[in-house]
This record gives C-alpha cells, structure tokens and sequence, in this order.
C-alpha cells in the first residue's frame, strides 16, 4: 500500500474516537504516528511530518438554512447544533444565517445578507434547506427551459449555422429546481472562489406543532402529490447542475425518524419527529467532520 495511503488511514482510525469524547478537542490536528494524540496537542507528537490537519479546521464558514440550523429553534431543548460541534471540534467561525421556516426562495435573501456582512472573508457555505418546501408542497418544476435557436458551429467542415435546441435554467420561483436554480445563481455571483456545499434534507416523521401545523410522516404524499424523497433527489441532482459537492444527509447520517428504535435522534417521539435532539445534532456533525473532510476550502 502506498504509505502516504497508509498514513492517512491510520490518521482516520485515530480520529474516529475523538469526536465520540465529550470535551472538546484542542484542534482539528491528527498524528498518525509518535505519540497520537487525535485532534489535539500537535507538541505531543514527535513526527510533525506526518500530520494530518483537517482541511475546515479554523475555517470561516457560512449556515444557510431553516429550523435545523436555527439556534433560536427549540433553543432551550436543544441547546447545541451540528455546527456548534463542529466549531469545538474543528475550531471553524460560524456564521448562522438560516432562519425557521424558510425555504429554497430564502436562500438568496441569506446570501446576500452574508455578503453584506462580510464580504468575502468566508471561507465556505453550506445550504442545508428543503424540508419545508416539501412541506408547503411547492411543485418540483424542471432544471431547464428549451426553445429552438440558431448556432454558428463546424464540426469536420466550414462553420455554418445550425437550428437546434437550446436550454438554460428554469428560473420560476414558484417551483422547487427553480428556486434552487435561482439560489445557486445568486450563491455562485455572490461567491465565485468560495467552496459551496449542499447538504439534502434528512429523513422525517410526524409532527405536530399546533392547530394548524400538523405534518404527516414522509410515508405520505404532500399537497402537489410528491414524496419527500423526490425533493431529497432534487437537491441531489443540483450538485451536477451546478457544479457544486452535495452530502446525501438522508443516507449517510444514518438517522431515520420512521424507524422507532432511532427515534431519540429527534426531539420529541411525540410532537416533533422533525428536529434532530441534541444526540442528533452531534451525529450530525460527526457525519459532516469525515465528509467534509474530501472536500478542499479554497
């Protein structure tokens, strides 16, 4: 085995445990060899040349998003978000934007407000939205409108013009892709050199959080007579539209609220199988620690 390969596995099998431990750790910095000493205290190891520093670690990185994001959401329940471990664990800068309730048509508004704030001293972006547009039964749409057009083009003889089909993206606001084609549109003007990263909806159950907001499990079509997981696709889809990573949160988190034996991971079996609990959050964030850690900040 390659031993740069080597190393990197044994520097992933010292940080597993790390981020199981209660007290926060005092970087984001992993010894592979010497004395390992995960995530922290780099003075402890005795073979600097084979540290592996996680690629968010101390980054400045901008939440987008909704009610899962929110800190004010159930604040005193639950008390701490995925990203509040990642500040512990990997020392980054939050920057919280996302707000209870929103949907992709947000996402702009959020954007621009982070712009407005800081410019561009943000390193990276996440976009962890969708479930409410689900909920709201806001029509999926399409990616793309086509209309026939002309074309200068030579292929193997002189150039000359072609009639054929050409697509650009949907920009209707009243439907799904078109929304998250507007909010990628904005994201990428707004944040050209920055890593953006998508993060899809996760799995949801019932929730009841008054009179006239009661939301049936995911097992049940919304009012347009869509499954929540063609919206999980959707968000999917973007990343190769847009040319941006996305995390598939619905899978990889492994929580799933429909499953009663997992259903601690949410905060309340009985009103609220929608939230992740404080256990879900660090999950969560557990997750995020080893995907994001493929992905480069720029």
């Amino acid at each position: 085995m390659n031993k740069k390969i080597l190393l990197f596995a044994v520097a992933m099998t010292a940080f597993m445990p790390a981020i199981g431990h209660t007290t926060a750790p005092e970087s984001a910095t992993i010894q592979p060899a010497g004395n390992v000493c995960p995530l922290g205290n780099q003075s402890a190891c005795d073979m600097p040349s084979c540290t592996f520093r996680h690629p968010w670690a101390g980054k400045r990185v901008c939440f987008i998003g909704d009610s899962m994001t929110d800190p004010r959401n159930n604040s005193e329940e639950i008390n701490k978000k995925y990203w509040n471990f990642l500040q512990e664990w990997l020392g980054i800068t939050p920057y919280v934007y996302a707000i209870s309730g929103r949907q992709w048509d947000d996402v702009p508004r959020q954007a621009k407000a982070l712009k407005d704030e800081h410019g561009d001293n943000v390193d990276a972006i996440t976009v962890f939205i969708g479930t409410n547009d689900f909920n709201a039964g806001v029509p999926l749409g399409r990616w793309y409108d086509e209309r026939e057009d002309t074309v200068l083009a030579a292929v193997h003889s002189p150039k000359k013009y072609y009639k054929r089909k050409k697509r650009t993206p949907s920009m209707d606001n009243t439907t799904f892709k078109g929304r998250i084609n507007i909010a990628m549109e904005s994201l990428k003007t707004l944040f050209p050199d920055k890593q953006i990263v998508l993060l899809t909806p996760i799995h949801r159950a019932r929730a009841e959080f008054g009179a006239e907001n009661l939301q049936p499990d995911e097992s049940w079509q919304n009012v347009c007579g869509e499954y929540f997981s063609a919206y999980v696709d959707a968000v999917k889809e973007a990343g190769n539209v847009w040319g941006v990573p996305v995390i598939d949160l619905n899978a990889v988190s492994g929580m799933n609220p429909m499953v009663k034996a997992q259903q601690s991971y949410f905060h309340n079996a009985a009103t609220d199988l929608l939230h992740p609990s404080v256990k879900g959050q660090r999950r969560l964030a557990q997750t995020l620690v080893y995907q994001l850690m493929a992905l480069p900040v720029f």
